[in-house]
């Protein structure tokens, strides 16, 4: 399964010089918030991908207008033919507003959704806007990052923690991909895509919609951990 993930940027090559059949390959995008939510409409329009997004701290406007055709997994386990996706989206709050928030405002957001974490046995992906603290994070308040997104992957071990709010264009020192304990950690900046065996995904193999009954059997013989063999590769 080919994954696309995006934030912060618009790819023109997607975005402004578009040719048909581009996005053909993803079954799944995922967008770590700030983009234009034309831009995500457009995603779901000209991909056969389910779109997936959380909000990033400049996407207010998403509450006029919703990008068209996504979902959004803020505050929710997303299940995708059994690749399970946790959504948290904002950042740390520097100022008055919506999208932002306080270490507690975001431990909060998280002890609300433990009982869906719970009921999901995990999470495989965490997407976030905002990086961990001290991880892919900058010095300044805008960009801090939280603490207890660590702590959420050292207890929980996902396979992926995916966020953005960190520009490629900061300075030298960006980090595309990363590891943190038993986790690949990718900055979804402008693009990038990564792709996990089929094989770790029976019932995407077979297209089957998960139900609590086929997960928990299909748990028993075949649980997804951070030690799946994956491949990542930049676009």
């Amino acid at each position: 399964m080919k994954i696309l993930l995006v934030a912060d940027q618009e790819n023109r090559k997607i975005w402004d010089y578009y040719e048909p059949g581009l996005l053909d390959p993803y079954a799944l995008i995922l967008s770590a918030g700030d983009l234009k939510a034309h831009y995500l409409s457009f995603l779901a329009t000209m991909s056969r991908a389910e779109v997936l997004y959380v909000k990033g701290n400049h996407d207010k406007h998403y509450a006029s207008e919703e990008p068209e055709g996504c979902i959004p997994v803020d505050d929710h386990v997303y299940n995708f033919y059994g690749l399970r996706i946790l959504g948290l989206g904002g950042s740390f709050r520097y100022g008055p507003g919506p999208c932002m928030y306080t270490e507690e405002e975001m431990r909060k957001r998280i002890r609300r959704v433990k009982r869906e974490i719970k009921k999901n046995g995990g999470f495989d992906i965490l997407l976030t806007h905002a990086p961990a603290f001290g991880f892919h994070d900058g010095e300044d308040i805008c960009h801090r990052g939280f603490q207890c997104f660590r702590e959420l992957i050292e207890e929980y071990k996902p396979m992926y923690f995916i966020h953005g709010h960190m520009h490629s264009s900061y300075g030298s020192g960006f980090k595309r991909v990363d590891r943190l304990g038993e986790t690949t950690v990718i900055n979804a900046c402008e693009k990038y895509e990564i792709e996990i065996p089929d094989e770790s995904l029976p019932l995407w193999q077979n297209r089957i919609k998960p139900t609590s009954k086929i997960l928990r059997d299909l748990r028993k013989k075949h649980k997804l951990s951070g030690k799946e063999e994956n491949h990542e590769k930049n676009l």
